[in-house]
């Protein structure tokens, strides 16, 4: 799986289903919980429409991180659509090639780390498989039409488009009977949302409302898997991470939103019988990642011999520390909940029976400080790091991150066979070949600018 790499170098210039979400025992009823979150979720709507501006958005990719620019907005482009030679494109990416029990999916973030690696996987073994992208500037959209051309070859068509356009999804609805949808498109990071909070409730809550809408009006309705997030266990100090512990005291507002993704999906499966299924994603890593995510931007530096932050827990001696998944790993939890998933049970909106509800931890069980990253790096690129080590910033982030993983190897036969020595270690192979660098330079001069 992790071996995405087209035939040249592309350089960057060019089980048993559980019937409700697991709760904790707390003083508020069930209904006072749903109103409360429901009340979340209208609030964080309010709040994309107060605070987003209405200027179009800059390119970030021309000014960088856009992290540094509180001015920017992300993106969310849709281009034409539609016609005799598309739809032919559409049905011909979602032809199953294997029987019986072939699944048609849609994978939406099907240029994204997670959805390019799933769309590959779930095409490779003969499922029919439609991506659809919005191909936004959050990071290097260079990187994301490099993962389309590879998905391209290996026989997935990538729909250009944004998940809040009904009449796109309708349309795709209309022209493919899917039996199920990947729903990983979203806002990612922590920190962004300090300078741009809207774009996380446009994608991450109005957006999966768009999916469950388009879904539970289809006929046949598909079963739907979502990436919710390890995020979602906030300030929860009980370790490891348990799909029973408290959800609901999010340490920011990514993890605000994709809480409020796992209340919604209650709503939708509870009225319209969605089968739903969301997966906590534990700190994804490995080839054809993220350029926001540390250890891609830490290597990326390291080679330039630019200085890295490390952060520090308050009160701690010890470096942050996260439950780091490697990308195969991860994709197999994702393909194990897609065929266990059970069928939804409502006919174009309409419920006929409970359908199942259900929530999993895909991580790898064993949390590494942040600083041990940092080590394995050095020793794969043979480069000293410059580090430059605080405390970390009240922005959102966690200290600590640990996956109790019980539930999905009991339910999914999900288990982790990759430690993060091995995983960055095919991340760093990976980085040198698409970007270029040159390994004997790097060990030559102990640093190597990129760009």
């Amino acid at each position: 799986m992790s071996q995405m790499k087209p035939e040249k170098p592309l350089h960057h210039h060019h089980s048993r289903l559980l019937t409700r979400w697991p709760h904790h025992s707390n003083p508020y009823s069930p209904f006072s919980k749903l109103l409360f979150w429901s009340f979340c979720a209208l609030s964080l709507f309010l709040a994309f429409f107060l605070l987003t501006p209405n200027s179009p958005s800059p390119n970030l990719h021309s000014t960088g991180d856009p992290t540094q620019n509180p001015s920017l907005r992300r993106s969310l482009r849709t281009t034409n659509w539609g016609g005799p030679a598309w739809e032919k494109k559409v049905r011909s990416s979602c032809r199953v090639r294997r029987s019986p029990n072939g699944l048609t999916v849609l994978v939406t973030g099907a240029a994204g780390f997670v959805g390019s690696h799933l769309s590959a996987t779930l095409r490779r073994r003969g499922d029919g498989v439609l991506g659809l992208d919005s191909f936004n500037d959050y990071y290097d959209p260079t990187l994301k039409r490099a993962r389309q051309a590879f998905l391209e070859k290996a026989g997935v068509f990538v729909v250009e488009g944004d998940i809040n356009d009904a009449a796109l999804l309708k349309k795709l609805f209309d022209v493919v009977p899917f039996t199920h949808v990947a729903h990983l498109a979203a806002q990612a990071g922590v920190r962004y949302a300090l300078q741009n909070p809207g774009s996380y409730v446009r994608s991450n809550v109005a957006g999966l409302v768009s999916i469950l809408e388009a879904a539970k009006s289809a006929n046949p309705q598909p079963a739907i898997v979502w990436a919710s997030s390890s995020s979602v266990y906030g300030l929860n100090s009980r370790v490891p991470f348990s799909e029973s512990d408290r959800t609901d005291r999010p340490a920011s507002l990514y993890a605000a939103t994709k809480k409020a993704g796992e209340e919604i999906a209650h709503v939708y499966n509870h009225i319209y019988g969605l089968s739903i299924t969301g997966l906590r994603f534990f700190t994804v890593y490995g080839p054809w990642g993220r350029p926001d995510m540390a250890y891609f931007f830490f290597t990326k530096d390291i080679l330039k011999g630019k200085p890295i932050t490390v952060f520090e827990g308050h009160g701690s001696a010890h470096t942050v520390a996260r439950d780091f998944t490697y990308i195969d790993d991860v994709v197999r939890g994702c393909v194990a909940a897609l065929d266990t998933a059970g069928k939804s049970t409502g006919s174009g909106g309409k419920k006929r029976g409970p359908a199942p509800l259900r929530v999993y931890n895909l991580g790898n069980t064993t949390p590494v400080p942040v600083s041990e990253l940092v080590n394995i790096l050095e020793k794969l690129l043979k480069v000293k790091a410059v580090r430059k080590v605080v405390k970390m910033p009240r922005n959102g982030d966690v200290p600590y991150t640990h996956a109790n993983i019980s539930l999905a190897e009991r339910d999914l036969g999900y288990k982790p066979v990759t430690d993060l020595q091995t995983g960055l270690k095919r991340f760093v192979k990976w980085y040198l070949d698409f970007y270029s660098v040159k390994k004997e330079a790097v060990k030559e001069h102990g640093g190597l600018a990129t760009e």
